[in-house]
């Protein structure tokens, strides 16, 4: 386990994932505006600790507010779950989070509930959505492990791993989970331009927990592809639509196709909080645009000439036809999407239980 963020009662700890993989330091968020902070620059990243943390703004927020009575609080709490939803457009997971939140804020109000009591309630209610991230964590690993080979090399692309949740990962926690049981699994982590997730974060996490683990060029791919070097690949995902296409870091819709010329399986692991079925399909998938600087600039130094035309698109979007299964903590989504995923939604919103997805 990976502390990525933990609840204390000064404020919010986060490992700053910026300072990775030379450095390991912790960030203490002490107001709401600070954990909007903290997300915005990227200390904290992936989808499913975008989630926990943007939760536990929330409860921090609501935890010090000096409001006396429910009509001023409604108003402040209004006012943290924009400031925290504005951070970054794409993690669905960031706005399910604190739709939760609100959800529970409101059932205490309406029931006239005593505000220190709201702000425990709050408080154990972000908590109890960071103990969920991890048990859904290992049980996508239970469920995905045996999709991947009992012997051969996996790619990822981005990082989905401890770093992205509360401690274990998405993909990578499938990957932890088949090395668990008995696979020898050598990981290719392409170092994925600009942010370098891949490099400074996928490699130092697998690498502490002696997986090996070889860094890649992003465009290195298709050619070990071709040469039989690669026997699956495994990404997260930051929203996916009703459909099945699903969006991921940028690069992702590239491997995917190139997994799919050369018959490879490519799989998704991201929990349901993931799915947004309010999304029909990948076209609607907001994609956040980040600032110049991370393409032009690396360590400080520039690496482009004055003028050139810059795009940073944080994210692109795979088409769900290149995708081989969805991997969730509540069972394996296979192809038509739209039907599986529409009863598995049903299903975990509490109705009658369907056949066998």
């Amino acid at each position: 386990m990976i502390p990525t963020l933990e609840w204390l009662p000064a404020g919010v700890n986060f490992l700053d994932q910026t300072r990775l993989p030379l450095e390991e330091t912790y960030v203490l968020a002490t107001d709401y505006q600070q954990v909007a902070t903290v997300i915005r620059d990227m200390i904290v990243r992936g989808a499913p600790a975008i989630g926990v943390s943007a939760a536990m703004g929330v409860a921090l927020g609501v935890s010090q507010s000096k409001a006396a009575d429910l009509a001023a609080l409604n108003a402040e709490v209004a006012t943290i779950s924009d400031t925290l939803a504005a951070t970054r457009p794409t993690a669905v997971n960031l706005f399910w989070a604190i739709e939760r939140m609100r959800q529970r804020y409101n059932a205490l109000a309406a029931a006239n509930t005593p505000i220190p009591k709201i702000k425990a309630a709050l408080i154990a209610e972000a908590r109890q959505m960071y103990d969920e991230d991890i048990a859904a964590c290992k049980a996508m690993g239970a469920h995905g492990a045996e999709l991947l080979p009992q012997t051969g090399t996996v790619l990822t692309h981005c990082n989905a791993g401890a770093l992205a949740t509360c401690g274990y990962g998405t993909a990578l926690g499938v990957i932890r989970a088949a090395v668990e049981r008995g696979h020898t699994i050598d990981v290719f982590a392409d170092e994925t331009r600009p942010y370098l997730q891949g490099a400074r974060l996928t490699a130092w996490e697998l690498l502490h927990d002696n997986i090996p683990t070889t860094v890649l060029c992003d465009n290195m791919a298709g050619s070990l592809m071709r040469q039989g070097k690669i026997q699956a690949v495994i990404v997260g995902a930051d929203r996916i639509a009703a459909n099945g296409d699903t969006a991921n870091k940028i690069g992702t819709y590239s491997v995917a196709v190139l997994a799919k010329e050369h018959s490879i399986p490519f799989y998704v692991a991201a929990p349901l909080s993931t799915i947004d079925p309010a999304t029909a399909h990948g076209d609607q998938i907001p994609i956040e645009q980040r600032a110049a600087t991370e393409v032009t600039h690396s360590n400080g130094r520039q690496m482009t000439p004055n003028g050139a035309a810059i795009q940073n698109p944080a994210f692109d979007v795979t088409p769900a036809k290149y995708i081989t299964a969805i991997i969730t903590e509540r069972g394996v989504l296979r192809a038509p999407y739209g039907e599986s995923i529409a009863a598995m939604v049903k299903q975990a919103t509490g109705e009658p239980e369907l056949a066998a997805i």
